[in-house]
């Protein structure tokens, strides 16, 4: 009898219960909303093969694909008071703080800062993860941008941002949006140093996030698609009654008016960052560094 209960009833639980297909094989894709095969997904750099909708990846990905050969060195981060205001809506600040830990792993917040080297220059890059209570900025994340500058001045290194935000984080109240300075000021530190301030607009960048360091870079790249404003569209429509043009907010329409200074595929983000830094750093290198095709376009 032993021998069947734990032998034989295992195996046939496991092979009842077995899906015939794992939830994570396939994803729609958000913009043409056709199925995406996960391995040809995540081949291509999580853009999709029939629309180019660019979906939204993890900080820890993203530092992969921009850093060469996708090695970096990632830092830890200053420890912050976890909910000075003692905040409680549905649930309590601290579960969701705990939520979104148990989710990430050891990442303590909404930004993972690391350096290495793209094109062969020194960088520091503080990317967002949007998994982490939609990437709002408190405090942990104003100290995590000013502990990025510190370490980009300390290296002589060049500051990448990767935002990817909701905005200010309500939770944290009037100490969220004391963040935008602070923000500023970090920013104010690596250009101060003579050290290109580079920012790669993601989607979404919005609230008190777009409206601070990530409108400040030396050079502003984006993604294609990606969301980029202030207040929402809709909120937007009801405050002024007019019907928005198309495109508003996105990267390609911030392109067109003036806002950015380039939309940039993710799989030519690291070799286009890498001209600019070059450019930036060695102006004398720069027919060495600036492609064919580049020169052409």
């Amino acid at each position: 009898m032993s021998w069947l209960t734990n032998f034989v009833l295992p195996k046939i639980r496991a092979a009842v219960g077995r899906k015939a297909v794992p939830d994570s094989l396939w994803h729609k894709c958000p913009g043409c909303e056709q199925m995406l095969f996960y391995r040809e997904l995540e081949a291509n750099l999580h853009v999709c093969r029939n629309c180019g909708h660019h979906l939204r990846i993890s900080a820890a990905l993203r530092l992969k694909i921009l850093f060469d050969d996708g090695a970096f060195t990632q830092i830890e981060l200053p420890r912050t008071i976890l909910d000075p205001l003692r905040f409680r809506d549905r649930k309590r600040y601290t579960d969701r703080l705990k939520e979104g830990q148990a989710v990430l792993g050891s990442q303590g917040d909404a930004v993972v800062v690391a350096h290495g080297k793209i094109g062969g220059f020194a960088t520091v890059i503080a990317a967002f993860e949007f998994e982490f209570m939609g990437g709002s900025m408190g405090v942990a994340v104003g100290e995590a941008l000013l502990a990025a500058a510190k370490l980009a001045v300390l290296q002589e290194a060049a500051l990448i941002i990767v935002p990817a935000s909701g905005g200010a984080r309500m939770q944290e109240g009037a100490l969220s949006l004391m963040q935008m300075p602070r923000t500023i000021i970090a920013a104010d530190m690596v250009k101060e140093a003579g050290l290109p301030y580079i920012v790669v607009l993601t989607d979404p960048t919005t609230g008190g996030v777009s409206a601070s360091f990530a409108m400040v870079g030396d050079i502003t790249l984006a993604e294609p698609g990606a969301v980029i404003g202030f207040a929402g569209a809709r909120v937007i429509k009801e405050t002024i009654h007019e019907h928005l043009p198309e495109g508003f907010q996105h990267s390609e329409y911030l392109l067109e008016h003036g806002m950015i200074d380039q939309v940039v595929p993710r799989a030519e983000l690291r070799a286009t960052l890498g001209r600019i830094i070059g450019l930036l750093r060695e102006p004398q290198r720069s027919d060495e560094v600036v492609s064919p095709a580049a020169e052409t376009s």
